[in-house]
């Protein structure tokens, strides 16, 4: 077998082995799932009167090749229609494991029910896609009038294709305890990729259905400016169940750490901060588990920001001109 077709065997294997992983691979299971709750439960929207945004970025398994790279993006903001009760928010992922990238992006619209003084559900829909590429244009060819000459026969357009996605979600939020529930994927979705070119090996991606529970609290501590911030996440599939429990202590509303474990995966430390209108968090996860031993541990970035949103007459307490009245 010539390196060329050794290199073509490698990928086309690379790419078989994410299509039997996919179902875990669709939704990143990201160590601060807190500060995107709406990427998990599209009900998780509209719970302030701010508008909010959040970025986040996670590098897996660092020192691996191909090592995984994951970016999101999720916002929401409540709605000024029917009396307040309608919330919106947006959701944006991309994964990326050497030629292959997998992207996932919605649009979400709920319905706010209150159901106390400082307590609502939120039921939502999620509607959006799934985009999946094998981007053939970025690998790498050895050197060689050989290479270049059997280079023709391999394929040099990227492979892309997309589905619909559809989630939905319901919501708890009070002042100190929310929850959720919610399930993706509800359409399953395919997407079809050709591995090697020719049409002769195709792979299809899984997108399938995902149950999430999620809860958590924040507890004063009586006589002092430090909470403590619980809260749990845990999905559900065909094939497996896995979690993360995370424990955060927050001080004056400002600065927080704290310490997470994640089932059958690894364990974390997490740093944030809360300035402003600004946010910044940090957190590295250490493997546990024997299959993800490799490497130096994974890193996630996060970084956000909220506007506060006022919806009532803009001129409440203004008088008018004693020339005209």
């Amino acid at each position: 077998m010539t390196r060329i077709n050794r290199i073509l065997s490698l990928i086309a294997v690379t790419v078989a082995s994410l299509a039997v992983t996919v179902d875990a691979q669709v939704d990143m299971m990201m160590t601060n799932y807190v500060e995107a709750l709406n990427y998990y439960n599209a009900a998780a929207i509209g719970t302030s009167d701010y508008l909010r945004v959040r970025v986040g970025g996670r590098w897996d398994r660092i020192g691996t090749d191909p090592a995984p790279k994951s970016f999101m993006l999720t916002g929401d903001m409540p709605l000024p229609l029917l009396g307040n009760k309608l919330a919106a928010g947006v959701v944006a992922q991309r994964e990326s494991m050497g030629l292959y990238r997998n992207i996932t992006a919605g649009l979400q619209c709920g319905y706010k029910i209150t159901t106390g003084r400082s307590s609502s559900v939120t039921l939502a829909v999620q509607a959006g896609i799934i985009d999946n590429e094998f981007r053939w244009s970025e690998r790498e060819l050895p050197e060689g009038d050989a290479a270049s000459d059997e280079a023709g026969d391999m394929p040099v357009e990227d492979e892309r294709h997309s589905a619909v996605d559809l989630s939905l979600g319901a919501f708890y939020n009070s002042r100190h305890f929310w929850a959720g529930v919610s399930v993706t994927h509800l359409t399953r979705s395919q997407v079809t990729l050709d591995v090697d070119g020719d049409g002769d090996n195709a792979v299809t991606f899984n997108a399938g259905r995902k149950f999430y529970l999620m809860a958590g609290g924040n507890i004063p501590i009586k006589n002092t400016l430090f909470e403590i911030q619980p809260s749990m996440l845990l999905r559900v599939d065909r094939d497996r169940v896995t979690g993360q429990l995370t424990a955060r202590v927050r001080y004056n509303r400002f600065l927080w750490a704290g310490v997470a474990w994640r089932h059958d995966d690894a364990v974390a430390l997490l740093l944030g901060a809360e300035f402003s209108n600004i946010f910044i968090g940090y957190s590295y996860d250490r493997a546990v588990a024997d299959v993800s031993r490799r490497g130096r541990g994974s890193h996630e970035v996060w970084g956000g920001y909220k506007v506060k949103l006022d919806f009532g007459p803009r001129n409440r307490y203004g008088h008018k001109s004693i020339r005209i009245m």
